[in-house]
């Protein structure tokens, strides 16, 4: 029997509800693992974990839209966050936010048209004092400069390929 993709989430929505419990309390793990998963929370998933936990869907969404690494639109596979602190901005962060732009042809907020680069800003690293400082997914690089984001988009580009060759040999 085949599963429908909204079935097989909501199975994964209902055992992860009953991993880390039917209330409250689970939501944060909940949706920290639907978007690792399935690297955003769709409405539907919104839906089903409210009705999990036994909550209302706004309830769900007011979480999501409060944490910025949180997301419910579907992402680029490397999203790339510049730190927008105020030390961030003295050591040169206007001039990287300029060049990821003009790399990657979209403004912040958005994902290329090919979907594999988001841009978004973060409010902060926790890397003051090696600004500016952005993340690549889960990668921090740290004293960012135009230059290093070209090579640091290069190789994204790269590890792009180079996964797309490996799953061409298995389609």
């Amino acid at each position: 029997m085949l599963m429908t993709e909204r079935q097989t989430q909501a199975d994964t929505i209902e055992a992860l509800a009953k991993k880390f419990g039917k209330d409250r309390t689970g939501l944060m793990p909940i949706l920290q693992e639907i978007q690792a998963k399935y690297k955003h929370i769709s409405d539907f998933a919104m839906q089903e974990i409210a009705r999990e936990l036994d909550i209302h869907p706004v309830e769900v969404y007011s979480v999501i839209s409060f944490y910025a690494f949180l997301r419910s639109k579907q992402t680029g596979k490397f999203v790339i966050r510049l730190c927008r602190t105020l030390s961030c901005e003295m050591a040169g962060k206007k001039r990287v936010a300029r060049q990821l732009e003009n790399e990657l042809g979209v403004a912040f907020g958005e994902t290329t048209s090919d979907g594999r680069f988001t841009l978004e800003y973060a409010n902060c690293l926790g890397l003051c004092d090696q600004g500016p400082a952005m993340l690549v997914n889960d990668v921090a690089f740290t004293e960012v400069t135009p230059e290093k984001v070209h090579e640091i988009i290069q190789e994204c580009k790269r590890t792009f390929s180079v996964y797309a060759q490996e799953v061409q040999k298995h389609v």
